[in-house]
């Protein structure tokens, strides 16, 4: 017996934080072109940085529930990207838990890459970023838009080996039909 591996879908997410709040932004490409687009609207206002980040984790959580778990990840974020590669020290303790939690998300996806771009080759997601403040997507008839927010749990920020824990509370407060 054959088994075909598919080749990896293409994640494009931004996060977005606006006068009247946040949105974390994503895009999936799959192996056949089709564009899926979605834009979280974040329940509670936050950092450019942790927006970033909760459109990463949120992108990680949608795949695992689609079964992708071949991933290029693409985000305009320097600090985040290079932060989860390792790059980079994460300084800010209000990010650690962030980045602790999206590290062990991406080791729940077997072949997940994560890749910086600039903001031009991610025009997509950034659209979306913009969509909090102008309701108007060109070449786009139809956006999902949630309301989420991910909710650490108090001990995220300490590094605990081979435990495996329920880490985070989203909800869908509600859906609106644009």
């Amino acid at each position: 017996m054959v088994v075909q591996v598919q080749p990896p879908w293409k994640m494009y997410f931004d996060g977005a934080v606006h006068r009247g709040g946040a949105g974390g932004n994503i895009v999936f490409v799959t192996f056949q072109g089709v564009v899926l687009p979605y834009s979280f609207m974040l329940t509670q206002l936050c950092s450019n940085n942790v927006a970033e980040y909760q459109a990463l984790i949120l992108e990680h959580e949608m795949a695992v529930d689609m079964r992708q778990f071949q991933l290029q990840v693409f985000g305009d974020s320097q600090l985040v990207i290079y932060q989860l590669l390792g790059s980079y020290e994460v300084k800010k303790p209000k990010l650690r838990p962030y980045n602790y939690y999206a590290k062990n998300l991406m080791g729940w996806v077997d072949g997940v890459t994560i890749q910086h771009v600039p903001r031009k080759e991610n025009k997509k997601a950034d659209a979306l970023a913009s969509l909090a403040s102008s309701l108007t997507l060109p070449d786009q008839a139809q956006v999902t838009i949630y309301q989420k927010w991910v909710v650490l749990l108090p001990n995220m920020g300490e590094s605990k080996e081979n435990e495996v824990e329920h880490l985070v509370v989203a909800y869908e407060s509600k859906k609106e039909d644009w």
